[in-house]
């Protein structure tokens, strides 16, 4: 098979302006930052970086959580609106559904920045995320390199998340040429519904009770990956390499008792700056001085702002996360 098959589609295009800005200039710029869920420590280290950088700004920042319902989603959507704010971050519960909440924002001459999560089938305005395609294989390329042979299983993200396709095309485009070559098998690839613990215990269990002995798992993100930890130590299973994702101190404490081989860090800290930055911009109609990389959503190409992730392992726990101030020393050793 061949190994572009697997290669994703992005097309970059560089973008100078803020093109078609209508809003007034406020001091007082309100930003409404619309969140699916706030279930895992990752995601409150967003909220809490994007609220402060906007603040340093001289803005505020109305916070909605949609508890993973599109429709409430929605609903916080048309609140914040009718409210009068000035620009909308949305991390979508629904890649497709929240373009609803693109039009309704448009309606209200709002501009849309999607956050971490692409907004698909509408004409978004802005994207901030980290390169899922790059993370995928980042994942993939770790393990590889310890284990270059063996039954390899996957255990993806949502799969009604952009993301979860992304990460998974970076995975196999890793991963085919060994797959080809006959020293990787492939034993297991499923989608979760919700990226959550429960759900890669689950599919851990699954795995298990495979006929196939399995020597890595890759799990979408480090929530999954705990689940996968719970159904090791059940069963008793050990010298299984393990990958995940979000760098959650838990993980990173498990990556440090030799339960979990490594995981990604997202610099969350960037990501909120620039979003920070580029919200106020777009409130207050001024021109953007750094380029964009373009990415289609299915209508549109839309500016994109990608930052790169990086690997965490036992070695480099002291180099990455604890010196970027992500996460403390005694915690981590904890």
């Amino acid at each position: 098979m061949n190994r572009s098959f697997y290669l994703i589609t992005v097309i970059f295009i560089t973008v100078f302006l803020f093109g078609g800005c209508t809003l007034k200039k406020d001091k007082n710029v309100k930003v409404g930052f619309l969140m699916h869920a706030l279930d895992r420590e990752r995601w409150e280290n967003d909220r809490d970086f994007l609220v402060q950088k906007v603040e340093e700004l001289g803005g505020t920042v109305d916070v909605k959580i949609a508890d993973n319902d599109a429709n409430k989603q929605l609903a916080q959507a048309k609140e914040m609106l009718a409210n009068g704010v000035n620009v909308l971050v949305v991390v979508p519960v629904d890649q497709f559904a929240a373009a609803e909440i693109v039009n309704q924002a448009h309606a209200h001459d709002v501009k849309v920045i999607s956050y971490d999560r692409l907004i698909k089938n509408c004409k978004l305005d802005y994207y901030v995320s980290t390169d899922n395609v790059e993370i995928g294989a980042l994942q993939a390329s770790y393990l590889t390199t310890i284990r270059p042979n063996g039954n390899y299983a996957l255990i993806g993200g949502a799969g009604g998340d952009n993301n979860s396709q992304l990460l998974y095309l970076g995975q196999r485009n890793e991963l085919q040429p060994l797959v080809e070559k006959g020293d990787i098998h492939i034993v297991y690839n499923e989608f979760t519904d919700h990226w959550g613990e429960e759900e890669g215990y689950e599919h851990a269990l699954k795995i298990f009770a495979l006929p196939e002995k399995v020597d890595a798992i890759i799990a979408a993100n480090d929530a999954i990956a705990m689940g996968v930890i719970r159904a090791m130590e059940e069963k008793g299973i050990t010298n299984v390499l393990l990958a995940g994702m979000d760098a959650d101190l838990r993980n990173l404490q498990e990556i440090v008792a030799g339960h979990q081989t490594c995981t990604v860090y997202k610099p969350y800290d960037k990501l909120a700056t620039t979003t920070a930055e580029l919200a106020v911009k777009l409130a207050e109609c001024e021109e953007c001085e750094n380029t964009f990389q373009t990415v289609s959503n299915g209508t549109m190409l839309v500016p994109t702002v990608f930052h790169n992730g990086m690997i965490v392992n036992k070695e480099n726990l002291k180099l990455t996360v604890i010196s970027e101030g992500y996460q403390r020393e005694e915690e981590v050793y904890n």
